[in-house]
């Protein structure tokens, strides 16, 4: 609305200051931090006031005796309403990536919603059916899929020069095109064609394969950040502090793609349009950050399934809008290592239950939590269980996991970025 308001009155004196990228990021990420704080401070008083919360762990589960009953949950609205409330004010709504991510932050929000609805209110601590989640998740990531194939101004240029030219800057742009090209790191030609892999279908039909592979990836990236975010979400401050340095990751490869001479400088796709990125993930980064006065340890509330679906499918969205799904596995490491953890076991303790054995790779799952869990505690519920990672026996207060996580987080953000250059 100010984008629209303060452009349409360019003349007035400060007014030209909206048609910056930098200054309506920074101003987006003020305002979702500053929304985020003050919404969260109230928010956080009406669920005390109802007596809507969460019973997480007590001191039967928790090593540090550390009580968290009847801390409020559903924090997400919070984050959804600080970053709704900074990109209405000074976001370009005409943008289609900017109406992307908007809808992927309404429609993984509600989705989150209602599982945290059945467990909260219903008291039914499975929630809403899996298979309901993943349907939503598939759902968007048609959308974005679709969007990006068949909206007119969702185009690329494979390359892009500036040069100065009796002082004016002057691009040299490939042409506009729909394309399936993505990047591949650490590789010196970066640049790949999803639709290369289906040469042997000819000109004609590989294309239209290359279109079905690339939309069928953003679905499943959309899946596994989401759920990865959603597992990453187990102690105060962990999801919301790693999702931010993502998030500040993301604002970078956002500006490089979308932006002539930095396109041209670290020879990567120019995406036209997708600077507007910069300032939702701006306001995405400042609306965590605000969250985090609440949510850090001692949590006075948690973001719940509301908050992380939603962090992970905007993380998601926005790589797959830039054609950086392919770094998403580096930038977003913590929460592949919590999603595999799971998985891995999950699948060794059904084959040794076949077996007549109870065999746990770690402690437990998902992986922050084998950091603080002791071999007492698995044995105390299943004496006959056989650990294979037991660690030296050092337990560590959530408070030291969160932290080296989010270090972890931020060394997997400096490699992403490093990869614009390592080829």
């Amino acid at each position: 609305m100010l984008y629209s308001l303060f452009t349409t009155f360019s003349d007035v004196l400060g007014a030209r200051l909206f048609t910056y990228i930098s200054f309506r990021a920074i101003v987006a990420a003020v305002i979702a931090l500053l929304m985020s704080m003050w919404f969260g401070r109230h928010f956080i008083a009406l669920l005390r006031r109802r007596h809507i919360s969460e019973t997480q762990r007590d001191e039967k589960t928790d090593p540090f005796n550390t009580k968290k009953v009847g801390v409020p949950t559903m924090g997400g609205i919070v984050i959804i309403v600080a970053i709704l409330t900074a990109v209405l004010l000074v976001g370009r709504l005409t943008n289609v990536y900017m109406l992307l991510m908007i809808v992927t932050t309404l429609l993984l929000g509600l989705l989150g919603f209602m599982d945290d609805y059945i467990k909260t209110f219903r008291k039914n601590k499975d929630g809403l059916n899996g298979w309901v989640k993943i349907a939503g998740q598939v759902a968007l990531g048609l959308i974005v899929g679709l969007t990006l194939r068949y909206a007119p101004a969702a185009v690329m240029n494979e390359t892009v020069h500036t040069k100065i030219e009796n002082n004016t800057e002057v691009v040299y742009k490939s042409p506009d095109i729909k394309s399936t090209r993505t990047t591949i790191p650490f590789v010196k030609a970066h640049n790949a064609n999803y639709a290369d892999m289906f040469s042997f279908l000819g000109d004609n039909w590989k294309y239209k394969a290359g279109w079905i592979f690339f939309i069928a990836l953003i679905v499943f990236v959309v899946a596994a950040v989401s759920n990865g975010a959603n597992l990453n979400d187990g102690m105060d401050g962990m999801c919301a502090g790693n999702s931010s340095i993502i998030g500040i990751a993301l604002i970078v490869l956002a500006y490089v793609s979308g932006n002539t001479m930095m396109a041209d400088y670290f020879d990567v796709m120019y995406i036209p349009g997708s600077e507007e990125l910069v300032v939702f993930l701006a306001a995405f980064v400042g609306a965590l950050v605000g969250f985090l006065w609440y949510n850090s340890y001692p949590a006075q509330i948690f973001m719940g399934d509301t908050g992380s679906l939603t962090i992970g499918g905007i993380i998601a969205v926005s790589a797959c809008i830039m054609h950086k799904e392919l770094l998403v596995p580096i930038l977003c490491g913590v929460f592949l290592m919590e999603s595999v953890s799971v998985i891995v076991q999950t699948q060794v303790y059904k084959w040794g239950k076949r077996s007549g054995r109870h065999i746990r790779i770690w402690k437990r799952t998902p992986l922050h939590d084998h950091f603080r869990t002791s071999v007492e505690q698995v044995l105390r519920n299943d004496p006959t269980c056989l650990i294979r990672m037991k660690g030296d026996g050092d337990l560590h207060h959530e408070n030291k996991i969160t932290i080296r996580f989010i270090l972890v987080t931020i060394l997997l953000a400096a490699f992403t970025l490093l990869t614009l250059k390592i080829r």
